[in-house]
């Protein structure tokens, strides 16, 4: 059992025929080969169309444009992290105490959103709700961990506090502008996350 279930990222998709979930899977996998190889700039309709063996329209016929295909890619890698998160191993999954939890969900996050920076920005233009529903999860995941931590105050607005910093525009800004480590941003995130929750309590 878990506290929350899965959300839905891209919402419940319709029954499909089978030769349209091959032509999807073979789009997306084209298209990850494609950004793993050349990365995310590289990236065309055009290009994906051919790798896949489809025709261009196919792609956006399913996908409606770029933004829309770099979004369903990026709906996988979030569909696993939140997989991890409510079913993985410890201390990120269920079975460690929430404290550490809450920080080994800030240090996953960095690094995922740092993996997926370009996607992210790349998917940015499409309507798909896929960034609502990712933000939704992370703060009620973070909410719930709080909760657990009897952390006081407001605490809806505490998770956004402590999720706006693990956002790429930011995490760009401190690496290139500002030239902070990925190591220190993660340890100033740790310590803004221990003085939201405060000292453990005693026999904690």
């Amino acid at each position: 059992m878990t506290d929350y279930e899965l959300l839905p990222i891209l919402g419940q998709q319709p029954r499909e025929r089978s030769d349209a979930a091959r032509n999807r899977d073979a789009v997306l996998c084209a298209a990850q080969q494609l950004i793993d190889r050349c990365g995310v700039d590289a990236v065309t309709m055009d290009a994906v169309a051919d790798a896949a063996g489809v025709g261009k329209g196919t792609v956006f016929r399913r996908f409606g444009n770029r933004a829309g295909l770099m979004a369903r890619l990026l709906d996988e890698s979030e569909a696993a992290f939140q997989a991890s998160v409510i079913s993985g191993p410890p201390p990120l999954g269920p079975g460690a105490p929430p404290r550490e939890r809450l920080l080994a969900f800030g240090r996953a996050r960095l690094v995922s959103n740092l993996t997926n920076a370009d996607l992210l920005l790349a998917a940015s233009g499409a309507d798909t709700g896929r960034s609502y529903a990712a933000y939704s999860f992370t703060a009620t995941h973070v909410r719930y961990l709080l909760g657990q931590l009897d952390v006081g105050g407001d605490v809806p607005l505490l998770a956004t506090a402590l999720l706006a910093p693990l956002e790429v525009p930011i995490l760009r800004q401190q690496l290139t502008i500002e030239k902070m480590s990925v190591e220190r941003i993660s340890d100033g995130w740790e310590d803004l996350a221990n003085r939201v929750v405060g000292p453990p309590a005693p026999g904690r």
